[in-house]
């Protein structure tokens, strides 16, 4: 019995297709924070502030993260740090 044909096998393409596979997924589950503008940051600053996250201490001209008591001046820094850290909480929650 001969060996394989070597124009039949396919072992490589189904190599090929589970690395594009598991690059896609791990961009799917990575947060993207290099998105966030002022206009953004904004609004998810205000979100925050609405659910009682983040308080603004307006004397000093900071915001506050309550989960994590991170202070901080920028809400473009607040919204980048929030979204890493929920990310990173939710990537723990999913270890579990």
């Amino acid at each position: 019995m001969p060996g394989p044909d070597p124009y039949d096998d396919t072992s490589r393409d189904y190599e090929q297709f589970e690395k594009e596979q598991l690059a896609q997924d791990r961009d799917a589950t990575s947060v993207n924070t290099a998105d966030i503008d002022d206009a953004t940051a904004q609004r998810l600053v205000s979100d925050l502030v609405d659910a009682a996250v983040v308080t603004p201490v307006p004397e000093d001209h900071v915001l506050v993260h309550e989960p994590s008591v991170t202070t901080f001046d920028s809400s473009t820094q607040l919204a980048v740090f929030h979204r890493g850290w929920t990310a990173g909480r939710d990537a723990d929650g999913e270890g579990e």
